[in-house]
């Protein structure tokens, strides 16, 4: 039994919207083949698109959770290889840039206590532009970590481009907050890619000059930033002019693209396309980071470009086909509709998709009812050109010439190993062959293991190599009388590669026997010539040489007692 009080919802309105002769997309059903394109990985923090800046800021998270919906809605979850939710950034990680007394202002401040902290608020910027919301603190970890993530990913090789729609807020400085920006994960991932990718490539489309990342890397050769934006000296932030590129070793490294209010889509693409073709070919980067801000779309709350969704998406796509490792980014965007729109399509176009222009039904599609439920809205032709193709022409040709003093691209000496690595490979055992490729590749892998017997070999110790397994080592040196039975046997080991006779073999053991006749007292290193031994004259032994072949009784009793005899000196002796 149904009470009348529970007869009806809480809201009079259809839980979807009545679309009538207005098409629905179905969702993509097929799942990707993980060998068929580059991998995409998807970051998305549960609940970051619930957080709120305050009722009249422009920002809102909830843009968030709109895209999300859209991008489950036409199945393009399926065509993604890995979708993550990926943990808060530690405050350890968020220091890794940021200074430690902002981040500990950050960690402490909430609207209850604002009021005892205003000294601090007024020092750190969180003023206006910056309020101080509920979780703030949890809301800058978690796209941060998210961004952090990603960059990890990359440096993995665990996929090819990675996706974080929350993250992108470019304009946070190293003490302050700036621009809706608290945290700046965009420098955050940079440093993380920095570990890895000798150089990195930072590409801004945010109607706002991306001030903040500009900043942090203003000195530095091994990361550009490109920036296309909107200048006119007062325009938020009031930086980016065409003459602002770098100091130090970051001379001619930093390049941005001001522009005026109404450019169109095809003035966009043609210098998005030259400048950033132009970069990559001079610069080649390892990595890019692009950060996709849709305020630069038209009928933006305080934008005033005239770009559409498909030329948004355009200059995706063409970053995309350079094939380099690429962290995609969101950032700016203030028509929430049209910011989820845009952030979906180019979900799509990461991922090789192709949808209809009709949009999915989902619990959101009241946002969406004044155009038509469509993906690609008009919103070009609200704000007149101020652009030229003489100034676009102007700005490309001081870029070129800018990119000129790069002279090739930076070479890095890739020295300093993390510290896990660095305490891992301490701790490993290595043999003898790795310890030999740490001295210098000279000699690695060039010492035998195995026992070799060559023929002119007469050496005696501990590292022998021709000696037989069985024989003991009281035995391995044997008494100078022992000398007769090498030099008495069928045929000897000369010293040469030359074969004589027996004769002549015998007498050259006896001779080397006579001059080993008394026993040396310390036993000196045998150096070995190189050159062939001279063949003696038969018949020509001297009574001294025979007498030199009766054995010595004093070596013999000391080979019977068991002590190692005394072993004659191994001289080269020529006749």
């Amino acid at each position: 039994m149904v009470r009348t009080a529970q007869s009806t919802t809480f809201s009079t309105s259809a839980y979807f919207d009545d679309r009538g002769p207005h098409g629905t997309a179905q969702p993509i059903t097929e799942y990707v083949n993980p060998h068929s394109r580059p991998i995409v990985s998807y970051f998305f923090p549960t609940g970051v698109g619930e957080h709120h800046y305050g009722e009249r800021h422009p920002m809102k998270p909830h843009r968030l959770t709109l895209t999300n919906a859209l991008i489950m809605g036409y199945g393009l979850d399926k065509q993604i290889q890995h979708i993550y939710n990926p943990r808060p950034a530690t405050q350890a990680e968020l220091e890794m840039y940021h200074d430690h007394d902002y981040i500990e202002f950050l960690s402490r401040v909430t609207p209850s206590n604002q009021n005892d902290m205003r000294h601090l608020i007024d020092t750190f910027n969180c003023v206006e532009d910056c309020p101080v919301f509920s979780d703030m603190y949890d809301f800058c970890r978690m796209y941060a970590g998210a961004s952090l993530a990603g960059a990890r990913k990359l440096c993995a090789g665990a996929c090819d481009t990675a996706i974080n729609w929350s993250g992108g807020l470019h304009h946070a400085k190293r003490g302050e907050a700036s621009g809706f920006c608290y945290v700046n994960d965009i420098v955050l991932a940079i440093l993380e890619l920095l570990r890895y990718h000798p150089r990195v490539l930072y590409i801004d489309i945010d109607i706002h000059h991306g001030d903040g990342v500009e900043l942090a890397f203003y000195h530095s050769n091994r990361v550009m930033t490109v920036s296309f934006h909107k200048y006119t000296g007062e325009f938020f932030p009031g930086t980016g002019k065409l003459d602002d590129n770098g100091a130090n070793l970051g001379k001619h490294f930093c390049l941005n693209v001001p522009l005026q209010d109404g450019v169109d889509d095809e003035m966009y693409l043609t210098i998005f396309k030259t400048v950033i073709e132009d970069t990559v070919t001079a610069f080649r980067p390892t990595s890019i980071v692009l950060q996709c801000g849709a305020d630069s779309l038209g009928c933006d709350r305080l934008g005033a470009f005239n770009l559409s969704i498909a030329a948004h998406g355009e200059c995706v796509n063409f970053v995309r086909k350079f094939n380099v490792p690429l962290l995609v980014l969101g950032g700016g965007g203030y028509t929430i509709k049209n910011v989820s729109r845009c952030w979906t399509y180019e979900t799509a176009v990461l991922v090789g998709a192709e949808i209809p222009d009709e949009l999915p039904a989902t619990v959101y599609d009241p946002f969406f009812r004044d155009s038509e439920w469509k993906l690609h809205p008009p919103l070009t032709g609200r704000v007149e050109n101020q652009n030229s193709p003489a100034s676009l022409q102007k700005i490309t040709i001081s870029i070129r010439n800018k990119l000129r003093y790069l002279q090739g691209a930076p070479s890095v000496a890739m020295q300093e190993i993390p510290p896990d690595l660095e305490g891992f490979l301490a701790d490993e055992e290595r043999n003898q062959e790795e310890k030999d490729e740490e001295r210098g590749t000279a000699l690695a892998g060039e010492k035998r293991s195995d026992r070799s017997t060559a023929r002119n070999e007469y050496f005696d110790g501990d590292n022998d190599v021709d000696q037989d397994d069985g024989q003991s080592a009281s035995t391995k040196r044997s008494a100078p009388g022992s000398r007769k039975g090498r030099g008495a046997g069928k045929r000897a080991r000369g010293r040469g590669k030359s074969r004589t006779s027996t004769a002549n073999v015998k007498d050259e053991g006896e001779e080397e026997a006579d001059e080993g006749g008394t026993p040396s007292t310390a036993r000196a290193t045998r150096t070995r010539s190189r050159a062939k031994p001279r063949n003696k004259p038969r018949g020509k032994a001297t009574e001294k040489e025979k007498d030199s072949t009766d054995v010595d009784p004093d070596a013999g009793a000391e080979a019977e007692s068991g002590q190692e005899p005394m072993t004659p000196m191994n001289l080269d002796i020529d006749v």
